[in-house]
């Protein structure tokens, strides 16, 4: 199994999983929907937004094609939209393809042959592309050819084949697994933050108008407060809150029937769910609060200490609940406050 494979095949709460992978067609395409289509509608990121306007506007003004992009950052914060912003701003049509759905060069020569001038061609997951398929993409990056080997043996042949000039955008959520050649060839180059409250509290607000659903700022405030700082997170918390205030409801969502729906769905008051409740306590009740190291953690909660590292940590370590030490991983005052424990450690002299 590789690195990558691991990464979200886990018992994560559904709800809380920035990836789409678990969603249905229809729930793909209210995905979508909700997606903003232009820089003006693109909420947050905003050093990030200012800097790809001036880059739209000058590939315009020269009717060039834009510079290679790199997108990277944690899942579900807008990478796939930014392309397709990135399309809708130049003028020009997007091809979307993922790194491992490319395993041979045909694949590739297939879509960059069919770009036209200024195309987008997206490919998400970049970082697992095939290496023989990279080597043909350097030079596509670079010169705008290709070169295709036709027949095999003592027949054999390559043929040059020029391209249309194109945009190469990239997405991946492991930055560091690309080669560097690759990276280098990217002269534009964005890390996407996660967001705060305030920020998801104005994209709830205007998935909620999309959807026709109306909804009260305080309901809208709680469930970003509940998305661990993920857009996804957020979009898709509020179409379960739907479900409920349609069912369970009158129809409108407000504080009362999102906290019920937010419970229901085992999404605490900071966006923790059971298996990050599960690895606080664990360090807390077995190990006196640490320090833990990541394979004795990764045993005493019964999964793999990939899973834990990849999947659960980061955002643990953002929120303040637990911190890495030489010696393994401990918790923070701010864990036994969340789970209303008593840090014993902080109590009473040296030796006691």
């Amino acid at each position: 199994m590789t690195n990558d494979s691991f990464v979200y095949i886990c018992n994560m709460n559904e709800n809380l999983d920035p990836t789409n992978s678990s969603f249905n067609p229809e729930e793909l395409d209210l995905e979508k929907k909700l997606r903003p289509l232009s820089f003006d509608d693109f909420a947050g990121q905003d050093q990030i937004l200012d800097n790809l306007k001036v880059f739209v506007q000058a590939a315009n003004m020269r009717n060039e094609a834009l510079d290679h992009s790199l997108f990277h950052g944690p899942p579900g914060l807008g990478k796939t939209t930014l392309a397709n912003i990135l399309a809708n701003e130049l003028g020009v049509g997007i091809k979307i393809t993922s790194g491992p759905v490319l395993d041979k060069p045909g694949d590739l020569a297939g879509l960059l042959t069919n770009l036209e001038e200024r195309d987008v061609l997206f490919i998400d997951e970049i970082h697992r592309l095939s290496p023989i398929v990279e080597e043909y993409l350097y030079s596509a990056m670079e010169d705008f050819k290709i070169d295709i080997m036709i027949e095999s043996g003592p027949n054999a042949r390559t043929v040059q084949i020029n391209l249309n000039p194109f945009t190469l955008v990239g997405a991946t959520t492991r930055s560091g697994l690309l080669t560097a050649p690759m990276r280098a060839r990217f002269g534009i180059q964005s890390r996407l933050q996660y967001y705060n409250k305030e920020l998801l509290t104005t994209i709830v607000e205007r998935s909620s108008s999309i959807l026709k659903m109306p909804i009260t700022y305080e309901a809208a405030l709680e469930i970003a407060g509940r998305s661990r700082g993920t857009p996804r997170i957020a979009n898709a918390l509020l179409r379960r809150v739907r479900d409920f205030a349609q069912i369970k409801g009158n129809g409108n969502i407000d504080i009362e029937i999102a906290q019920f729906s937010l419970k229901a769905l085992n999404v605490d008051a900071h966006g923790l769910d059971e298996m990050d409740n599960k690895i606080l306590n664990t360090i807390i009740d077995k190990f006196k609060g640490g320090p833990v190291g990541l394979s004795t953690l990764a045993t005493a909660v019964s999964e793999s200490s990939e899973t834990i590292e990849e999947v659960y940590e980061p955002f643990l370590i953002q929120e303040g609940f637990i911190m890495r030490t030489p010696r393994g991983r401990e918790v923070t005052e701010k864990a036994y406050k969340h789970l209303g424990k008593i840090n014993l450690r902080t109590q009473g002299g040296l030796f006691e």
